[in-house]
């Protein structure tokens, strides 16, 4: 299993970076590497892993969903809770729908069996919808209409309703001949599985607030990291237990409100779940690779695309144009759910293969769509809504509360061969360690010896040993050249040292210092040599 969890993770990460140098979305490479160190391929994952990759996956989407949750905004939601609630079932459904009439045309299913692969394919995928949603949030595309909470939403509560009627689909096919299917009994349990998800994941994000504030146990960041995860795993794996709540759903809404019972709390967990995700991300993708069977493909690849196309645009471009009728989204808006709400994935992976296991007629056909429908949308998705969210939404302020702005923060150290240097170089690495950003050091050249240069390049080196750092010489008037490097490297702050104030002097700044002072549009740090 250690062999095993080697390839996963190295294989998985070299092949996702070469594909995002070769501008492609970092899954693709992630899923072609899986196909080619699974079973299909090298075989170089232990059969051990491959059993246990339902289990991985839960614990994966169950990571992406918690990021879905604390990056939500209910503002935004209220404003489209029309919206995300008809998303959440209208295109599902047709989908579904459309896919079932085609299946019986095309595979000569009978009406249920073309219906529980419409289940199958119509669920929409949080591995490559979420991330891609809240990456458009932390650059501001359809931030002011909340497009992306919408779609975010919509999708939960499309795969709570999909994996209601699969599993009643399954109890109708495998049931005795004579017994009683319960569907009347659908919109009580669609209901109830929103209802009581809500209200876990509300209990738990107040429990978590209350447990954390008033305790003293949980001292540090990563203490706070494992309670979160673990009770939001626990959601999870109850509801599989306990199939009376939707889990995924649970585990959103214990982000959200989270967010409303403890912001500060809320900010430090959505940095700590993007760190989990970029290797939640790696087993995710590369054990769906290696689940996938090429061979079960074979002549289905034709009919299954022309039902992956008959399902997109004959039921849910149907369905988005019922979730947006009489919304205040313009049709540019409405055309971005084609690449923002296509994707298909973890859901297909987890269920495809379900009904040949269970011996349902069909089931190799299944089967095979479900891999092709993977394979064929979820690069796709990846790679459309990066590319089409600048051509079809607007750029709008972001909130840095809702969402992670990752941003390369650069702090600008200017410094001079005097004894000024380095309680200049001292204070910029100190505020470097707090806030864990890249110091540029500059220097601006006047007349003096190359070895007081040199020393001061050295003390540099030694100030800032365990620090992201680089040493910058530039020549012209000082104050000048330090706005002109501070504005070249995007510099967020500049940290300099103070000089002129003497007992007899009536003036608190030398010439440079209030020169930069006077004209710098960032803040200014002014440093005395006593005070460090």
């Amino acid at each position: 299993m250690l062999e095993s969890t080697l390839w996963i993770l190295l294989t998985g990460f070299a092949a996702g970076q070469l594909a995002t140098r070769l501008g492609a979305p970092a899954l693709i490479g992630m899923i072609l590497v899986g196909i080619l160190v699974g079973p299909e391929g090298l075989n170089r994952i232990s059969p051990e892993v491959l059993s246990n990759a339902g289990e991985l996956r839960t614990l994966a989407v169950m990571v992406i969903l918690m990021r879905a949750g604390l990056g939500l905004d209910r503002d935004k939601l209220k404003q489209q809770g029309s919206v995300a609630l008809r998303l959440g079932f209208l295109p599902a459904i047709c989908e579904a729908i459309a896919i079932a009439i085609s299946a019986m045309i095309l595979f000569q299913f009978d009406w249920a069996t073309g219906l529980l692969l419409g289940c199958i394919i119509s669920a929409e995928s949080p591995a490559v919808i979420v991330p891609g949603m809240l990456r458009l949030k932390s650059l501001g595309w359809g931030v002011s209409k909340g497009i992306a909470d919408a779609i975010l939403t919509g999708s939960a509560l499309s795969d709570v309703l999909i994996l209601l009627v699969f599993s009643l689909l399954l109890n109708f096919l495998t049931s005795a001949p004579g017994s009683s299917w319960p569907i009347q009994l659908l919109p009580i349990q669609i209901l109830l599985q929103i209802g009581l998800g809500l209200l876990f994941g509300y209990l738990a994000a107040q429990g978590l607030a209350l447990l954390l504030a008033k305790t003293i146990w949980v001292q540090t960041f990563a203490h706070e990291l494992l309670v979160t995860a673990c009770i939001a795993l626990l959601l999870v794996v109850s509801a599989q237990s306990l199939p009376y709540f939707s889990g995924y759903l649970a585990v959103m809404a214990f982000g959200l409100f989270l967010i409303e019972f403890d912001p500060p709390l809320a900010r430090r967990m959505r940095l700590g779940f993007n760190t989990l995700w970029s290797i939640a991300e790696i087993i995710l993708f590369v054990l769906m690779g290696a689940s996938i069977q090429l061979n079960v493909l074979g002549q289905e690849i034709l009919p299954g695309l022309l039902l992956l196309v008959i399902g997109l645009i004959g039921g849910r471009m149907l369905g988005w144009a019922l979730s947006t009728y009489r919304s205040n989204w313009t049709w540019k808006e409405r055309l971005f759910l084609l690449p923002g709400n296509s994707a298909k994935a973890t859901v297909q992976a987890a269920i495809g293969a379900v009904p040949l296991g269970l011996n349902i007629k069909g089931g190799e056909i299944i089967l095979a769509v479900a891999v092709l429908s993977i394979l064929v949308t979820a690069p796709l998705g990846a790679w459309a809504i990066p590319t089409f969210a600048p051509k079809l939404l607007t750029q709008d302020p972001v909130d840095p509360t809702k969402v992670t702005v990752n941003n390369h923060v650069v702090l600008l150290a200017a410094v001079d061969t005097s004894e000024l240097a380095i309680p200049v170089l001292m204070k910029a690495a100190e505020i470097a360690r707090r806030s864990e950003v890249e110091v540029v050091v500059v220097h601006v050249l006047q007349e003096q010896s190359s070895q007081s240069l040199e020393s001061l390049q050295a003390q540099t080196q030694r100030l800032m040993l365990d620090i992201q750092h680089q040493f910058v010489t530039v020549n012209g008037a000082i104050s000048e050249a330090i706005l002109m490097v501070a504005h070249q490297y995007q510099a967020s702050e500049i940290v300099m040292g103070k000089r002129g104030h003497r007992p007899w002097q009536q003036v608190f700044v030398g010439s440079v210092s209030r020169a930069v002072l006077a004209t710098s549009s960032i803040p200014v740090l002014l440093v005395e040599p006593n005070r460090i």
